[in-house]
């Protein structure tokens, strides 16, 4: 669910929060109420460096490391930085965690009782990322979704209030749709990661293979398979939009943001004709305005 940026430099904790910005989705938007808007921002401070951790996009210079406890000697090593930040979480619930980060996550855990499983899940998939590469079925990828993704959306449940079974469960068919438009925008930025988050037997089936990833514009049967998995990707969108409508004010227009966001980048790598090798296809904001009014008037 959270999309991958630039390396942060600067001050640590504002460097990681200016990436809202870059999301395919409303963070933390100004009509919520400043609670939310605190909160929210908090989870995604968490999730935005936990990922960063995990793809190796920490400013350099190790200042993240420091403030997480861990030696210099260690600070490029992603799995120890993983288990540092791990321990730092559980301080937000019994303590007074090192990173400024988790210290901003303090209150809002204690204001809308979290529990420390969805923080866990997050880092449960960045650990995932550094010893696995590659997903052989459509059903391994949901599972890691269910670990990178998911947590998110019932985060966002949970900081508003609003947390029922059937809410959970289409927000985590949204924040699933969700993740797998940000890995068909990000196919190139991935495999130079060394991960392939195609199903290996969906590449099979439209005839991929790793090295036609590795070019400049992709050929035919690459933009068959994306489109393939795009076309996955919106039904989960479309299933979990009747979430928008079972909220009301501001929250819907937040939830309703959600949705359009990975909507709107569907349709940008429709209109990209499905080459997503040269770079994430982006929707403008025109675009995203009309999928927000599509998704509040349960058309789509």
């Amino acid at each position: 669910m959270i999309q991958a940026g630039t390396a942060r430099t600067g001050d640590p904790e504002r460097g990681t929060l200016d990436k809202a910005a870059d999301e395919n989705f409303p963070v933390a938007p100004f009509f919520l109420p400043r609670a939310w808007r605190d909160d929210l921002m908090a989870v995604y401070g968490f999730a935005r460096l936990v990922d960063d951790i995990g793809d190796g996009d920490l400013a350099p210079g190790g200042a993240d490391a420091r403030l997480l406890g861990v030696a210099d000697a260690d600070a490029g090593d992603r799995l120890v930085l993983l288990d540092a930040l791990e321990a730092d979480l559980h301080r937000v619930f019994d303590s007074v965690p090192r990173h400024p980060l988790l210290r901003r996550l303090r209150p809002t855990a204690r204001r809308a009782r979290l529990t420390p499983e969805p923080f866990l899940g997050l880092i449960a998939a960045n650990r995932q990322d550094q010893l696995v590469q590659r997903y052989e079925t459509w059903d391994d990828l949901l599972a890691y979704c269910e670990l990178s993704a998911n947590p998110v959306g019932r985060l966002v449940l949970s900081v508003t209030g609003t947390s029922t079974p059937e809410r959970v469960r289409r927000s985590d068919a949204v924040c699933t749709g969700l993740q797998i438009v940000e890995h068909l925008q990000d196919v190139a930025e991935d495999l130079g990661r060394d991960r392939v988050y195609l199903p290996a037997e969906d590449m099979k089936r439209f005839h991929v293979v790793e090295a036609d990833l590795a070019v400049a514009t992709a050929g035919a049967s690459v933009r068959a398979l994306v489109a393939y998995e795009a076309e996955r990707a919106l039904n989960l969108l479309n299933e979990g939009t009747p979430l928008v409508g079972s909220v009301h004010g501001r929250l819907k227009l937040l939830l309703a943001g959600f949705v359009a966001g990975g909507r709107a980048a569907v349709r940008a790598i429709a209109a990209a004709e499905y080459d997503v090798l040269p770079g994430p296809p982006k929707p403008g904001k025109l675009q995203l305005l009309r999928e927000v009014g599509v998704t509040l008037r349960g058309e789509g």
